[in-house]
């Protein structure tokens, strides 16, 4: 049994505690300009393809790669050394597999000798083809694990850069809330209370899909792409004042929820100010910098009466309406001033 002081209250309170102490701590990180380096382990690469191992004695565990790039050492194989990114992952295939075999025994063993002399992360065989003893023995003497996949050299170079930009990309943590709207993913950003919960358990009824509630972790995997998904700690549950914690997947079922989103437009709840002017037409955008990337994104004034859920469905439409080519402020605007050229009134 749990203690007398330890209650769900504070294990809540703890988990938002270390969640906003990470907000805060990524904040001052973007403003003094400093980078965060992440790294993933030669290990993980090999379980997420299913790599055979061909050099059980090294650790896979301990190699770290940063680099989000691959490299095929063809030219390497021919001498040229110049700008070579060691550090990056190394991919064989038939290419670089015949120009070796067509080497003699001598100059082959020299060849390797010098391409093994950098300390790479890895070698990684494709088409299943056997690496040369030479090749072993160089691996096995520098310590760089030798690999091997089935797949071909491009299907295979594809997926693994695919998946290498989302696991080494630039990451923030906001307080929010991440919902997938029609397959727009919508970002319900405000002041803690103003009611981004309670609007997002009102879409889920409505049959759209969580990712995330309160803290939203964003990858920016691309220059164009943000990635959205939820810390595992607090994975399908959503805090609603009043009633307390809510699982929704096990409430709403497995099609209520959502692991990642791309986010596509930021919807920022803001009290409302009597008085204040707030954009009717929609025709200027305004946007919100995430990691460098802009998303559009919609200042919502809340007061009594407004359907927020509402709200979120229609601009999530009119997102996808823009995509597709059609922007309904840009065409009233047009139908207007046509009219008024025509002498019409």
């Amino acid at each position: 049994m749990l203690n007398d002081e330890i209650s769900i209250e504070n294990i809540v309170d703890l988990v938002y505690y270390k969640i906003n102490e990470c907000v805060c701590f990524v904040k001052i990180v973007y403003t003094r300009k400093e980078i965060i380096m992440y790294s993933v382990t030669i290990q993980e690469i090999k379980d997420e393809f299913e790599l055979v191992n061909l050099t059980d004695e090294i650790d896979l565990k301990t190699i770290e790669i940063e680099s989000p790039e691959v490299n095929r050492p063809a030219l390497q194989l021919a001498g040229f050394f110049d700008y070579f990114d060691s550090e990056r992952v190394q991919l064989m295939g038939i290419v670089e597999y015949t120009y070796l075999c067509k080497l003699t025994p001598e100059f082959r063993q020299e060849t390797l000798e010098k391409l093994f002399h950098y300390k790479m992360p890895c070698v990684i065989m494709c088409r299943d083809l056997d690496p040369h003893p030479e090749m072993l023995y160089y691996a096995k003497q520098r310590g760089v694990p030798i690999l091997k996949t089935k797949e071909t050299t491009s299907e295979f170079m594809g997926e693994l850069l695919k998946w290498m930009k989302v696991q080494l990309a630039p990451r923030t943590t906001v307080h929010g809330v991440l919902v997938d709207i029609y397959g727009e993913g919508v970002l319900i950003t405000g002041e803690s209370g103003i009611g981004k919960s309670e609007a997002a358990l009102e879409l889920v009824k409505r049959g759209h899909r969580l990712v995330a509630d309160d803290a939203v972790e964003i990858k920016k995997v691309s220059h164009t792409t943000l990635v959205g998904s939820c810390p595992e700690l607090i994975r399908y549950f959503i805090e609603v004042r009043g009633i307390g914690i809510i699982n929704v997947k096990q409430m709403f079922g497995v099609q209520s929820v959502k692991d990642t989103q791309d986010i596509d437009i930021i919807i920022k709840l803001e009290y409302w100010e009597k008085g204040k002017a707030y954009d009717r037409l929609g025709i200027k955008e305004n946007y919100m910098d995430i990691l460098g990337n802009k998303v559009v994104c919609h200042n919502i004034p809340v007061r009594p009466g407004r359907n927020l859920a509402i709200i979120c469905e229609s601009a999530a439409v009119n997102c996808r309406q823009k995509k597709m080519g059609y922007n309904a402020a840009q065409a009233l605007n047009d139908a207007i001033m046509n009219n008024a050229m025509n002498g019409n009134h």
